[in-house]
């Protein structure tokens, strides 16, 4: 498998495992190899916000890693990868990113990501932010981290919350240059309204 075609994806404790679990179920659909880490938080917010078993979750992706495997391919920088990204990252994985603390596999890997200056996303959940988020996001976004809460688009008009979902989680493939077919696009699907010159 070339480089181009590896995504790490992170799941950290935040509210919103759905993205990540919609993200895995676009990307099977293509010939994209998804490596999966989920943060301890992030397996009991699988179970509170979706019911979901860890089995199925972990069967989304390529290829699996347990939070504590600081060996893992995805924890060095010769294991080339297109970049990674965490949705939901909460808070704690935020921080520990922005000041290079790498205490297990899901901010080791994003540390490597960003050592190797490969794309990192981050789609942040917490509201409202008070300095310190505020002060760690911009550090992520000097050190190259692309810094992407989950904001709706309503101007696609979504007619459920599974499109908005689907939108978002299209946007984050976007910056990786992946395209799944299902992105509302301003100007090309979405009616501006206007007329044509």
């Amino acid at each position: 498998m070339t480089s181009s075609k590896r995504l790490i994806v992170g799941i950290s404790g935040a509210s919103g495992i759905i993205y990540a679990v919609r993200l895995l179920e676009l990307l099977q659909k293509t010939d994209v190899e998804t490596h999966l880490v989920v943060s301890r938080a992030g397996e009991i917010t699988r179970t509170h916000e979706l019911g979901l078993d860890a089995k199925h979750l972990h069967n989304l992706a390529s290829v699996s890693y347990s939070i504590n495997d600081v060996g893992a391919a995805i924890s060095s920088g010769s294991f080339r990868t297109m970049g990674m990204v965490i949705l939901p990252c909460s808070m704690k994985t935020l921080a520990e990113i922005a000041t290079g603390v790498t205490s297990n596999l899901l901010t080791r890997a994003a540390d490597v990501v960003l050592k190797e200056r490969r794309r990192l996303v981050l789609m942040v959940r917490e509201t409202p932010l008070h300095a310190i988020h505020l002060k760690n996001m911009l550090t992520v976004t000097e050190c190259g981290g692309i810094i992407m809460p989950p904001v709706p688009a309503f101007y696609t008009m979504p007619e459920s919350i599974d499109e908005m979902v689907t939108n978002t989680v299209c946007r984050v493939l976007d910056l990786f240059d992946i395209e799944v077919g299902q992105l509302k696009r301003w100007g090309e699907e979405i009616d501006l309204g206007g007329s044509k010159m």
